[in-house]
C-alpha cells in the first residue's frame, strides 16, 4: 500500500512538473503584439522572446545529467523548479527587453534540464508502465501550453491590459510544481538518482548511430511543432479568415493534440512494435498538409485538425523513443539529453527559416511545402529506425569498438 501511495504521488509530481514545461514560452505568442508595441521593438527583436528559450532547450539539456550525478536528481528539480518561478515571475515588475531576454534564457535553460530528468524518472520508477506514464507527462505538458496560450489573453484583459501580469502570472503553476515535488520526496522511497555499479554509461549515444536518428527525429518534430504554432493563423487569415476563425482553428487542433498526448502512447501498449503506427500518423500529417493546401475554408479546417494527430501523437513517441533504446535510468537520461541537445536547436532553427523564407516569397505555399518536407523526411527516419533490433545491436557494437 505504502509503495502504491509513493507511485501516485510521484505520478501527480510529474503531472504537475510537466504542466510547466511550456506556459512560459507559449505565453508570450498572445502578448507579441503588445510586448512589440509598448517596447517599440520590431518583430525580429520580440520573436527571440519565443527563440532563445527553445534553442536554450537543445544547448543546455546535457547539463542534465551533469547536475544529475553531482548534486542528485531531487535538488536538481528544486532548482530548475525556483529558477523558472523566478524567471517567470520577474516579467511582473519589469518593462525592460533585456530583462525578458535574460528571463527567456533562464526559462529555456530550466527547462532543458527538468526534460530529460523526468525521462530518467520515469524509466526508473515506472518501468513497466512507461507508455502510459509517458502519456501522463505529455498530456501535462500539452494541457500547460493550452491552458498558457488560452488564458493569457483572458489574463491580459482582466489585469486592465497588463501583458506583464499576464506573462508572471505563470509562475504559479512553477510554485505548484515544487509544492508537489516536496510532497512526493517525502515518502520513504526519495526520488533520487539510481545508483549503477561503475560510473560508466553503457553504451555512449554520441557514438551510436541510433541516437543521432533519434535526435534528427526529434529535431524535425520539434520544428513541425513550433512552425505549425507560429504560422498556423496566417496562413488561415491568407485564405480569408478571421483571426478570431484562426483562433478557433488552432484551440481545436490543440484540443485534438492533448488527447493524443496520453491516448497515443496508451494505445501503443497494445503493439510490439510502435513503427506502423508512427508511419500511420506521419500519413496522416501529410494529408493533412494537402489539405491545408486548400483554399476551400472546410477543406483548409478539416486539413487543421487532422494535424491536431501527428502533433500529438509525436512527442511522446519521440520520449519512448530512447527508453525503449536503453536499460537503465541513466542511460535514459545520457539518450534523452542527448537528443533534445540538438533536436530543440533544429527545432529553433527551423521555424526562423520558414520566416525568412516567408519574408522573400510572401506565399504561405512554400511554408506549407515546408511542413511537407518535415513530414517526408520523419517517414524515412521512423522507417530507418524500425529496422530490427538485431542489426541496429550488430550495427552499434561495431561502431563502439
Amino acid at each position: 500500500m505504502r509503495q502504491k501511495t509513493t507511485h501516485i504521488l510521484l505520478l501527480v509530481a510529474i503531472f504537475m512538473v510537466s504542466l510547466n514545461l511550456r506556459p512560459a514560452i507559449t505565453s508570450i505568442g498572445p502578448m507579441l503584439d503588445s510586448i512589440r508595441d509598448d517596447l517599440a521593438l520590431s518583430n525580429t527583436q520580440v520573436s527571440l522572446l519565443t527563440v532563445i528559450p527553445v534553442i536554450c532547450m537543445g544547448v543546455f539539456a546535457m547539463l542534465a545529467p551533469v547536475l544529475n550525478q553531482s548534486i542528485g536528481l531531487n535538488k536538481t528539480m528544486y532548482l530548475m523548479l525556483l529558477i523558472l518561478a523566478v524567471a517567470t515571475g520577474i516579467r511582473l515588475i519589469t518593462h525592460s527587453f533585456s530583462v525578458l531576454l535574460l528571463s527567456a534564457l533562464a526559462v529555456g535553460i530550466a527547462i532543458a534540464v527538468m526534460g530529460p530528468l523526468l525521462s530518467a524518472l520515469i524509466k526508473q520508477y515506472f518501468p513497466m508502465h512507461v507508455a502510459i506514464v509517458v502519456g501522463i507527462y505529455s498530456f501535462g505538458m500539452g494541457m500547460g501550453a493550452t491552458l498558457s496560450t488560452g488564458l493569457t489573453a483572458v489574463f491580459y484583459e482582466a489585469s486592465d491590459s497588463s501583458y506583464a501580469f499576464a506573462l508572471a502570472v505563470w509562475s504559479v503553476l512553477a510554485i505548484l510544481g515544487i509544492i508537489a515535488w516536496r510532497i512526493s520526496a517525502k515518502n520513504p522511497l526519495e526520488v533520487k538518482q539510481q545508483k549503477e555499479s561503475g560510473a560508466k554509461i553503457g553504451v555512449n549515444p554520441w557514438r551510436n548511430r541510433k541516437a543521432w536518428s533519434f535526435l534528427v527525429f526529434f529535431g524535425l518534430q520539434s520544428a513541425l511543432f513550433f512552425a505549425v504554432l507560429t504560422w498556423l493563423v496566417p496562413i488561415a487569415v491568407t485564405n480569408g479568415m478571421t483571426l478570431l476563425q484562426g483562433g478557433t482553428l488552432l484551440s481545436m487542433m490543440t484540443v485534438i493534440q492533448i488527447f493524443m498526448n496520453i491516448g497515443f502512447p496508451i494505445a501503443l501498449q497494445r503493439f510490439n512494435s510502435r513503427t506502423p503506427a508512427l508511419v500511420f500518423i506521419l500519413i496522416l500529417g501529410i494529408l493533412s498538409v494537402a489539405l491545408m493546401w486548400s483554399s476551400h475554408p472546410w477543406i483548409f479546417s478539416a486539413g487543421v485538425v487532422l494535424m491536431g494527430i501527428p502533433l500529438g501523437g509525436l512527442f511522446p513517441i519521440c520520449l519512448l523513443m530512447p527508453m525503449d533504446a536503453t536499460n537503465t535510468a541513466e542511460e535514459t537520461n545520457a539518450w534523452t539529453a542527448m537528443m533534445q541537445t540538438g533536436g530543440f536547436i533544429i527545432g529553433g532553427i527551423l521555424p526562423l527559416f520558414i520566416a525568412m523564407l516567408y519574408d522573400y516569397t510572401a506565399n504561405h505555399h512554400v511554408t506549407l511545402f515546408v511542413l511537407l518536407l518535415l513530414f517526408l523526411a520523419m517517414l524515412v527516419l521512423a522507417l530507418r529506425i524500425g529496422k530490427t533490433a538485431a542489426t541496429d545491436d550488430a550495427l552499434d557494437a561495431t561502431s563502439d569498438r
